[in-house]
């Protein structure tokens, strides 16, 4: 397989992380989001959309969207499992990873806030956007993950982690304060100590800056 990613993606970062868990290879091509080396003739040719992260299956099928990734790596690969068996419990997952993926992360990416500041809005106000959506979606997540488990739902870390956890590092990134946050906090630190998570993060991967 291949994956195109760049470090501080988080939705390829979330790939990366689903990938360790399973314990799969992938040959990893980068693309310099700021540099728009994703907007090449080539990647496009690979993802109309212009977005990380992509993956190249062996078979030559092109994969799109990281949670949509997650799930086929986790139907393909079942062990360990990212969902859990229960219905109502794999849609309260599934919830909290699409609350990031969806509702905050979708509004404060780079291509979002390079459009705030296409509509006359300087670097700071752009920044101040992409804080209020992390802060408000994120005293969401709070409250939605359960109280009693290591990781979001489980004892071990599931789709909601992978997608958690990225954002936490986007969230240190734009000044959110993350004090009120406790619950999230100890879910982050139990996935932090395990090398799926530790070993995807955006400083350790080969296109750091």
């Amino acid at each position: 397989m291949i994956l195109y990613g760049y470090y501080r993606s988080t939705a390829a970062w979330r790939v990366r992380i689903a990938l360790a868990l399973k314990g799969l290879d992938a040959e990893h091509r980068f693309r310099h989001l700021r540099k728009g080396e994703q907007r090449a003739a080539e990647f496009l040719a690979v993802n109309p959309q212009g977005l990380v992260p992509a993956l190249v299956l062996d078979d030559g099928h092109v994969l799109t969207q990281s949670l949509a990734i997650c799930e086929y790596l986790d139907e393909t690969h079942p062990a360990p499992p990212l969902l859990p068996r229960d219905p109502v419990a794999r849609a309260k997952v599934r919830a909290v990873a699409q609350a990031i993926a969806a509702e905050i992360h979708a509004v404060q990416n780079l291509k979002v806030l390079n459009r705030v500041k296409a509509l006359g809005h300087d670097q700071e106000t752009a920044n101040a956007w992409a804080h209020d959506t992390i802060a408000e979606g994120l005293a969401a997540c709070e409250a939605l993950v359960a109280r009693d488990t290591r990781f979001c739902f489980c004892e071990t870390p599931g789709l909601a982690d992978i997608a958690l956890v990225p954002q936490l590092y986007n969230a240190r990134r734009f000044g959110v304060d993350l004090a009120p946050l406790p619950r999230l906090a100890a879910i982050e630190a139990a996935c932090l100590a395990l090398p799926a998570f530790a070993e995807t993060a955006p400083e350790r991967q080969p296109d750091a800056e």
